[in-house]
Parts: C-alpha cells; structure tokens; sequence
C-alpha cells in the first residue's frame, strides 16, 4: 500500500503533498526524515543542510529549558559552543525570536549583541562579530519548543527571500524536533517494558545538568539511568571533582521517589555530633539536647539521602550505618525503641575503601553492603573533547555574570585545555576559567569588547613531567639495618605519624584525618609505637 503524507502547519497555514514539485532544501529536509539514521545525527544533516542552502556561516536549533536556551545542533560554531547555555534574559537578540511567531532578521546595525559573537568556526582565529543574523521559534504538539538561529558574518546576506524561505520551511524543521521527541519517548517505554521503570520526561535542571557528550560519559549516564530505577544502595566512585552530586541527584531525579535529596557531606559532620546528625536524638540525650531532633535518616524517610565522602565516618557511626542498610531501622541517641525507616542510599568517595578495609578504618561489612553497584565516574582527563564542552558552559556563566559582551577561547588556549591533565577535574576547570576571566578584565579588556582568553591567561602548565633517572639503590651498612621487617616498619609509620603532626601543629584529630585514619585508631597506634 502506497503511503501520501501531508505535513500541514497552523502557524504559517501551508501544506506540503507529496505529489507537488519540491524545492531542493524540501526534498533533502523530507529525505533526511525518512533516514534511518538516530536522532542527533538526523538533527546534525539538518543544520548542515540549512547552512548550505542559506549561504550562512552558522546554523543551531536552541532547545528551550528552565528559561535557558540549550544548543542541540549546531553547524558552523567552534565545538565548545555546544556546552553553553545562554540564558534568554541575558540575550535580547534570543528572547526577540521567542516572543515571535514570525522569523525575526536583525540587520548589521542591530544595536542589540549577537549571542555568537566571536564563536564562528569558519575565523576561530579572530573574534570577528556577526553581521547579520535571523532566526524563528520552534513549536512542538502546540508548545514553545525552543528556536532555529542562523548568522552570517556578510551584511545583506539575508533578505526577504530568505526570511520567506525560513518562514515557509519551519514546518519541516518542527517535524524533525518532533520526531526526535518521538523516538526519546518511545526508547524510554522500551525501557518501561523491559522491566526497568521508564526515565522521567522532564527536563533536568539546567544547573543540575551533566554536560559531557564523549563515549564515556554516554556509556556512563545511560548506565547510572538504568541502576536509578532500582532501590540497590549505589556507590560512586572517582577523583575529587569529578562532580559526584550531580550524578548522585541524577540517580534520584530518575528513581521512583518524589521526595527531595537529602545530602549529608560526612567529612564535614563533627565526630561528637555525627550519630545525632544522622539518625537524631531525644531532649536529654546530650548537654544542649533541650528538644527531639529527627535525623537526616528519618528526614528522607521514603526518598533517597546521599552520604558523600563517606571513608569519613567514624567506625562507630559506620556500625549503627550498617545496622540502618540491613534492617531499615534507625535509633535516635538517648532512645531505646528503634524506628523503620525507607530509604535508599547513595555514598560516594574518592578513597580506595578496599584499602580502607585492610587498614581497618572502614569495615567490611558496610563496604559490602555500600558496594552493590558500584559505579566509577571517569576523570576529566579521559573524557576527551568534554573539556571544551564544558569550558564553554563556564565561559557563558562568567560572561553573564561579569556583563561581558562575549567571552571566547584561542585556538591556542583550546589545544591547552585538551592538553592538560586536570588533577582537580571539572571543579578545578571551573576555577581555571573564572580566574582568566577576571585576569582579562584587570588587564585593560574592555566589557563592550570581545574578549578572548588565550593560554598566558589560563596559565596551565601543559609540559610533559620529567620522568627521573632510575636511582641505582645503595647498600645500607650494617648498623643502619632494621632489627626486623616489623621494626622497619614500625619506625617508617612512626616518621609519618611525627612529621603529620608537625604539619598540623601537634593536632591528632586533624593528623588522624589527614592520615585516613580514625582518631581512636590513630592514639592505639601511637600507644603500640611507644610514642605516647
């Protein structure tokens, strides 16, 4: 049976029969439709097509959320433009087309700033601004969907025809919106059926947003999707920075629990107060106890509480934690009947807690019990191209909030951030971009200008280390032998327990700290060593 699709649209009131003589950009929009390919490929082709038919220097379709425009494709913009995410308020030009029905052209003495000034790819070289530039709303199934932007840096090189053109293909690029929609949808039933429940729908918080589009990092956030369904206690894993909140509020937004995370940082909980922070306490139970508390265990009580940095507890708070994961239950300090509690747990770390185990300052129960899904988040270093992803997002925020008109990277300060190895992950790349921003502006850049960091302003130390001469070991005399393999390292754990202390002014609860230690652990040790 032979199909005959009519596409109509309400907005321009035009229809598209497949028996009438289409345009060129017409037939590659529909062939581009019926291609096998998967959603972002298919949005790709079509930028790429719009470009080319539109004589543009840069085409993006704008996904609308949370009041910020979210780049989905884009043809023509340099790569870390796909990690910004400009919020209309801060954008005139972008909030203009919004409001709009109709395409809006803004013309080469638009006194309004182009959102992609500097950010062509065709002069990454130069901070050149854009000339002319037009653009429509998108609308999907009756709703603001988001926006289609494309800009060029030639005066005049949009005029009516062009404007008409845009206007009477929207209806082709909404379909395609649509379908992507379409597909996301019935991938996340498949899920359903598969007897996971399906992801939620809704759009994640743009400052909750997990921005990364490397193997990686998809592998990783369909993986953490598909455990977020279950109830199974999740442990993250990876380097300070790596930002384990966020996939921990993930796992959450995607659970079947509506109430709020609650998140609890473990090594910021004091020793005397951690068992009443966690599981609460009755008036009386302590001097300063005047009221009942409930703990952070009862306040999530039915949703989900996220221990981070959990190789901090105490291993008398880990035994009372243990008893929480296999009984559900919980005890206030000071109350002798205990309290049910559903909850599930997240903790995360970034210390090797097998490690712990065998140095005895975790135990290995919990760990078993905490490791049921294990799930390590890659270090920023191995994400390839997410680095610039992720800079432009950092570039955007500082942009905004310094009122600069736009804020780009060098070439040269791009093959610098892909070079450098980021030991403080995404938090230290944060701070990298934050201090070269305001480094420019103290060095005589200009807010009205287009100011561009280049690497003397990021001041990454890009060198390959120096890899030592192998050091030839030298015969210990006689007399400078250890007595034993146990004296050898009784007197090694005793000149690391010494100059700890001298660091930290003779504090033994910050040594034991800094030791990974236990502070009751650490006084036993000391005892046993002869050095108390």
């Amino acid at each position: 049976m032979k199909l005959t699709v009519i596409i109509t649209h309400a907005k321009q009131g035009v229809y598209y029969p497949n028996k009438v003589l289409l345009t060129m950009l017409e037939a590659a929009l529909l062939k581009n439709l019926s291609s096998p390919h998967s959603g972002p490929e298919r949005m790709q082709r079509l930028v790429s097509a719009l470009r080319k038919h539109f004589q543009s220097d840069a085409v993006a379709v704008l996904r609308l959320q949370d009041d910020a425009l979210i780049p989905e494709a884009v043809d023509g913009l340099v790569h870390e433009a796909l990690g910004r995410r400009f919020q209309v308020a801060a954008h005139p030009r972008l909030a203009a087309i919004l409001q709009s029905s109709q395409p809006v052209h803004f013309q080469a003495d638009c006194a309004l700033p182009d959102p992609y000034d500097g950010l062509l790819q065709v002069h990454a070289g130069e901070p050149l601004p854009v000339h002319d530039c037009m653009g429509i709303s998108l609308t999907v199934d009756g709703s603001l969907w988001g926006a289609l932007t494309l800009d060029a840096l030639g005066v005049d090189t949009f005029g009516e025809q062009r404007i008409a053109e845009l206007r009477s293909h929207a209806v082709l690029i909404e379909v395609a919106v649509r379908m992507n929609r379409l597909e996301d949808e019935g991938a996340s039933l498949r899920q359903g059926r598969s007897g996971a429940s399906p992801a939620p729908l809704a759009d994640t918080p743009v400052d909750e947003e997990i921005v990364g589009q490397s193997p990686a990092m998809l592998s990783l956030l369909h993986e953490i999707d598909v455990v977020a369904a279950s109830d199974l206690p999740v442990l993250l894993l990876g380097e300070t920075g790596v930002g384990k909140e966020l996939f921990a509020r993930r796992i959450h937004r995607h659970s079947t629990r509506a109430k709020p995370l609650v998140q609890v940082n473990c090594a910021a909980l004091p020793e005397t107060l951690a068992e009443s922070e966690l599981f609460g306490h009755v008036r009386g139970a302590f001097s300063g106890a005047t009221t009942d508390r409930a703990g952070r265990f009862e306040v999530a009580d039915g949703g989900t509480i996220f221990l981070d940095e959990i190789g901090e507890l105490p291993l008398i708070i880990q035994a009372k934690l243990l008893r929480t994961l296999q009984n559900g239950e919980i005890q206030r300090l000071g109350e002798d009947r205990p309290r049910r509690v559903n909850v599930r747990v997240i903790v995360a770390t970034n210390r090797d807690l097998q490690q712990g185990v065998k140095d005895g300052v975790f135990r290995a129960d919990l760990y078993h019990r905490l490791s049921v899904y294990p799930v390590h988040i890659p270090p920023l270093r191995e994400r390839g191209n997410d680095a610039l992803l992720l800079a432009g997002r950092f570039l955007e925020l500082n942009r905004v909030r310094l009122g600069i008109r736009s804020l780009r990277l060098s070439p040269a300060a791009e093959s610098d951030i892909l070079r450098y190895p980021w030991p403080g992950n995404v938090r230290e790349l944060e701070h990298v971009i934050s201090r070269a921003s305001i480094k420019a502006l103290s060095r005589g850049a200009r807010a009205a200008d287009i100011v561009t960091l280049e690497p003397a302003l990021l001041d990454l130390d890009t060198r390959q280390p120096d890899v030592p001469e192998p050091q030839t070991a030298q015969p210990l005399s006689a007399a400078a032998l250890p007595v034993s393999m146990n004296e050898a390292v009784a007197q090694r754990q005793r000149e690391v327990i010494q100059q700890t202390l001298a660091a930290t002014g003779a504090n033994w609860a910050l040594t034991a700290r800094q030791l990974g230690l236990d502070a009751s652990n650490l006084h036993k040790l000391a005892r046993r060593l002869g050095m108390k």
